[in-house]
């Protein structure tokens, strides 16, 4: 099985931007980190399951990622709710 440079790098950068988003919640409990934080921790996932022989066009590595786009979309349309109310 050879290593994707890419999958790794991707892998190694939502886990950072996982850490960092609950690294900011829990410090300002800025409601929009923790949903960036669970999009890109969904997003980690999908890509270890990639690296562990996973094919990424498989339906469950879809799905994962769907719902890691989707939380950071609901967190963002949150965010920008609070901006203008």
């Amino acid at each position: 099985m050879a290593v994707e440079l890419v999958t790794v790098m991707n892998f190694l950068l939502a886990l950072i931007i996982l850490m960092l988003g609950l690294w900011v919640y829990r410090a300002k409990k800025i409601g929009l980190s923790i949903y960036v934080a669970l999009g890109f921790g969904l997003f980690a996932v999908s890509h270890a399951l990639v690296l562990l022989g996973t094919n990424s066009a498989d339906i469950y590595i879809v799905i994962i990622r769907a719902l890691g786009y989707l939380f950071v979309i609901y967190g963002l349309i949150r965010a920008a709710m609070e901006i203008t109310s």
